[in-house]
C-alpha cells in the first residue's frame, strides 16, 4: 500500500503537495480560529506540513493519515524538526474510509477528494469523524474559466469537463448537502507556480542522476510537455482552494 514511485519522485521537492504555501496555511489557520488544544484529523496528510505548522503556531493536536510511506516518514521528521512531535502523529494507511475513534474539532481533506469519489462523498466521510458543531476543511480544484475543448480538460488532468465544478458550482454543492461555507482561502497564480514548477525542477534533477532508469523516458516526455501545458491551459483555467464548512 503506497503511492506510485513516479508521484513520489515528481513531488520530492515539496513539503506541501498542493498549490498552497506556508503563508496561505497561516492565513487559513487564523481565518478558522484555531486555538491551543483544537483537535484536527487530516486525511491524505502528505508530508504533514499543515498539521506541523498549526501545532507550532496555534497549539493544535492532530493526526494525519497517508498512504505514502515516504511522505509519512517525512511528516514525522518534520514534526521533530519543528518540535511538535508530542502534539501530532502521522499514520501510514489508506485514508479512504478512515474514521477517527474520537470525534475531532476539525476534519480535513486537502486536495485528495478522490478518497470519497469527489467532494460530496469526501465531506460525508469527514463528517463521520467530526464532533457536533465542528468544522470541515476540504481542498478542491475548480474551473476558473470554461474549458473550450478536450485538450484543455486533459491538460488540467481531467477526463471530462464535469470532473471539476466552477467555483459557484462548488458552493452550490456544499449548500445542497446542508453545509454553510464559512471561510475559504484560494490558491493564486504564484502558489500554483511554486507547486507545479517545482515538479519540473525535481524531474530534471532526477533525470540528470538517473538517465538509465525505467522511468526516464516517461519523465523526459513529461518534462518536454508539462511546462507548456501548464502556462497554456492549467494556469489560466484551473483554480484551487480550501473551503471551510459548518453543518447547517
Amino acid at each position: 500500500m503506497d503511492l506510485p514511485r513516479s508521484f513520489v519522485i515528481r513531488e520530492s521537492g515539496h513539503r506541501i503537495h498542493d498549490p498552497f504555501t506556508e503563508e496561505k496555511f497561516a492565513v487559513l489557520g487564523r481565518a478558522v480560529g484555531l486555538r491551543p488544544g483544537t483537535t484536527v484529523l487530516d486525511l491524505a496528510s502528505g508530508s504533514g506540513e499543515m498539521l506541523c505548522l498549526w501545532a507550532r503556531d496555534h497549539g493544535i493536536t492532530g493526526t494525519g493519515v497517508d498512504i505514502s510511506t515516504v511522505f509519512t516518514a517525512q511528516a514525522r521528521e518534520r514534526a521533530a524538526v519543528l518540535g511538535v512531535a508530542d502534539r501530532v502523529r502521522f499514520v501510514h494507511g489508506d485514508a479512504a474510509g478512515h474514521v477517527s475513534p474520537t470525534p475531532v474539532d476539525v476534519a480535513c481533506c486537502i486536495g485528495a477528494t478522490w478518497l470519497g469519489d469527489g467532494p460530496a462523498g469526501t465531506v460525508e466521510l469527514l463528517e463521520r469523524s467530526l464532533r457536533p458543531g465542528g468544522l470541515v476543511l476540504v481542498g478542491e480544484p475548480f474551473w476558473r474559466l470554461d474549458p473550450p475543448d478536450q485538450a484543455t480538460v486533459e491538460a488540467c488532468h481531467g477526463r471530462v469537463k464535469e470532473d471539476y465544478r466552477t467555483l459557484p458550482g462548488l458552493v452550490e454543492l456544499f449548500q445542497a448537502q446542508g453545509w454553510d461555507l464559512v471561510e475559504m482561502v484560494l490558491a493564486d497564480e504564484d502558489s500554483w507556480d511554486r507547486y507545479v514548477a517545482a515538479q519540473w525542477f525535481s524531474i530534471r534533477t532526477w533525470l540528470d542522476a538517473n538517465p538509465d532508469d525505467e522511468l526516464a523516458a516517461q519523465f523526459r516526455a513529461e518534462l518536454d510537455r508539462a511546462p507548456l501545458d501548464y502556462v497554456r491551459y492549467q494556469r489560466p483555467y484551473l483554480g484551487w482552494g480550501v473551503f471551510a464548512l459548518k453543518r447547517r
